[in-house]
């Protein structure tokens, strides 16, 4: 079941509780920021870091101890994605499914559109 966040984002159960359990072992003000930057093997990639910075123009998300920061340029890209968390066996690792995405590479941290 799918969590909504915001009209354009959702993120799943499992990555809203991975989120929160992260952002709990850092205390204070940390919150995960998504973004998206040129690179990787398929022209764009995503990014995810810790931030204690909420800029002004950040479309910032809290739903179920997860908060998370999107900048307006990324979520052009992210419109109707979803956050998700895997844990299989070749390891854990956050998710972007992505509708916009035309392409991405093998790993899914890189993708075209």
């Amino acid at each position: 079941m799918n969590m909504p966040i915001h009209a354009s984002v959702t993120v799943s159960a499992s990555a809203a509780k991975r989120i929160a359990a992260i952002l709990a072992q850092e205390g204070g003000g940390a919150m995960l920021r998504l973004a998206v930057t040129g690179g990787g093997c398929s022209g764009f990639q995503y990014n995810f870091a810790l931030d204690e910075t909420r800029l002004d123009d950040d479309l910032f998300i809290e739903e179920s101890g997860a908060k998370i920061l999107i900048d307006p340029v990324s979520l052009d890209f992210l419109a109707g994605a979803e956050i998700d968390f895997t844990d299989g066996l070749i390891g854990q690792a956050f998710k972007v499914n992505n509708p916009n995405a035309t392409a991405s590479c093998g790993c899914g941290t890189s993708f075209s559109v």
